[in-house]
């Protein structure tokens, strides 16, 4: 059992709502799924669309086959109409678009005649749309009555009559008047998941790693992350800063951690540019901090609120001089929020920068998971204790790791931490001469060494012996994966090696880039970035690159066609 509904309209017409509730209805009753949205950069108008798959195995992508789609407006129609399966159907109202259909394939429900009718009010339109899917896949009604119950507890009862009146309309009228759906759904024993975002997981694994002080400005698609921080705050004991531009954000965040509390920002390109020269002063001031660079569609302001993976080298290269830093890159959600608890262990234990880079495909997609794992979770400090900091205390002090010793400002109520952006010597004292200056960037380039000794090497998945291996970063996990599967099914060997922690560089991988009769990187890029880091690192240039750059994530569909297209 594999479906995929497709939900479009106009931004305002509550697509999102309609796909949200759907999605919580289906990871609570067990169903693995993955959903993704698609939206222009605008209050009002355009076409939009919230598409959910739902599925008795695991998924990790977007499907190019929908089986159900929900058109809130004809472009929904005109736009998707060619990706329905050949048992697929159309819902619709025909009075609210103005225009009916006769083929056999559309369902028309009067869906905002039924909001009014039974509801009292058109804006239940979204309660009769979610009970009219489910009356299409002869699902349990029961099961959104929980939800209404639970989303408009606060609001009284006659809201929730209301909508449970509307929810039941939409429900019945599809159940009687869609003869040709034929869905079955898997009646194998499911559990129930919980369903998570990209930046709920990393927001939430900010708030498990000790985060206590987010300073932002709001800039799709990292806006999710101070947002959901912001109303955790008095929860969880932090301090979430609108910042009046994103120069203040990263220094707010590296007052903060100066301080001694973790820190962190988040942002997209276009206000990582006005960053990095507070990249360059964590660098020099050795000040650990975590940087989510979530990428979108440049140069400029882009596509705001498409997708797109090309800041890997910005991320390697941002900030002036020559400092240690690391990149991480989750493929799922799940992964956000066990690697951005790393992030601030290693930010703090090497008292430098690391970054978390998510794009807007992973940021605004939600996964089912089984459970979070905070057993897993392991806060390590590495501050000096209160009898640890003497008289003689340095704050750049020299080691054999390049690490020197952290004290807070007042510590004991009597220690000086002293720190400079200009060159300085052990004490933070500004310094001219050549000898200190040589000093102190070997001790802090030495840091790599051990940053490097800490970084997980890809995952590998899929046949042992390739005669394709596909190499990706990110959020390509899903599609990618799934390509593997699809290829080792068909009797073509293949496996993928996906990079989640992408420097210092694991050049260890390169056996296993060697050890495949073909290899192909899979990128949301037009330069194939990851393939020319792979190159500039081992010397090893792969067989091709499948690059996409039109602001939408990858499909398995379309990576298997370019692969396709590279054989003839």
């Amino acid at each position: 059992m594999d479906y995929t509904i497709k939900i479009g309209g106009e931004a305002g017409q509550g697509l999102q709502t309609i796909g949200y509730i759907l999605t919580k209805i289906l990871v609570r009753d067990g169903h693995h799924i993955f959903a993704n949205q698609d939206y222009e950069s605008r209050i009002r108008g355009g076409h939009n669309f919230f598409q959910l798959r739902f599925s008795d195995r695991q998924v990790f992508s977007p499907s190019e086959s929908v089986d159900i789609i929900v058109a809130l407006d004809k472009a929904s129609i005109r736009e998707h109409r060619k990706e329905l399966t050949s048992e697929g159907m159309v819902l619709y109202d025909s009075k609210s678009i103005g225009e009916r259909y006769e083929a056999p394939l559309f369902l028309d429900v009067p869906m905002q005649e039924l909001a009014v009718k039974m509801g009292g009010s058109k804006v239940m339109m979204n309660t009769v749309a979610v009970g009219a899917v489910l009356g299409m896949l002869d699902y349990e009604f029961s099961l959104l009555e929980d939800i209404i119950r639970t989303t408009f507890k606060k609001k009284g009862s006659e809201m929730i009559e209301g909508n449970l009146r509307a929810g039941r309309a939409g429900y019945d009228y599809a159940k009687r008047g869609c003869q040709k759906c034929n869905f079955v759904i898997s009646s194998k024993e499911r559990t129930k998941k919980m369903l998570i975002s990209g930046n709920e997981a990393l927001a939430l694994g900010a708030i498990s790693a000790g985060c206590k002080f987010i300073s932002a400005y709001p800039m799709t698609p990292s806006t999710g992350i101070i947002t959901y921080l912001a109303a955790k705050a008095d929860e969880f004991g932090l301090v979430a800063e609108q910042a009046e531009d994103e120069i203040a954000a990263i220094n707010m965040a590296l007052g903060a951690s100066f301080a001694g509390v973790r820190a962190m920002t988040a942002t997209s390109g276009g206000g990582f540019c006005l960053m990095t020269e507070g990249v360059s002063l964590a660098g020099m001031t050795e000040t650990p901090l975590v940087i989510v660079l979530a990428q979108r569609p440049g140069p400029a302001t882009g596509l705001p609120t498409r997708t797109e993976q090309g800041e890997l080298f910005f991320a390697l290269y941002a900030g002036h001089g020559e400092f240690p830093r690391a990149i991480f890159a989750p493929g799922t959600a799940e992964e956000a929020f066990y690697i951005i608890q790393k992030a601030f262990n290693l930010a703090e234990k090497y008292q430098t920068v690391v970054f978390v880079m998510s794009d807007q495909h992973l940021a605004d997609s939600y996964w089912s998971v089984e459970g979070l794992d905070f057993k897993r979770i392991e806060v390590k400090r590495a501050l000096l204790r209160d009898d640890e900091v003497g008289d003689d205390y340095k704050r750049h002090k020299i080691t054999d790791t390049g690490v020197s010793p952290r004290a807070i400002p007042g510590q004991s109520g009597r220690t000086v931490v002293v720190t400079d952006s200009d060159e300085h010597d052990e004490e933070g004292h500004i310094i001219e001469d050549a000898l200190t200056r040589r000093a102190m960037v070997e001790k802090r380039m030495r840091k790599l060494r051990g940053i490097a000794s800490e970084i997980s090497m890809p995952s590998v998945y899929g046949s042992k012996e390739p005669e394709i291996l596909l190499i990706g970063w990110g959020s390509t996990y899903g599609a990618i994966r799934e390509t593997v599967e699809v290829l080792n099914e068909r009797g073509t060997k293949a496996s993928m090696l996906h990079f989640n922690e992408i420097w210092p560089f694991p050049h260890s991988i390169a056996e296993t880039i060697k050890s495949a009769d073909r290899t192909f990187t899979v990128e949301n890029n037009y330069t194939a970035q990851l393939r020319r880091l792979i190159r500039m690192e081992t010397g090893i240039d792969c067989s091709g690159s499948i690059t996409r750059y039109d602001g939408r994530p990858f499909t398995s569909a379309e990576i298997l066609r370019r692969i396709e297209d590279a054989d003839s």
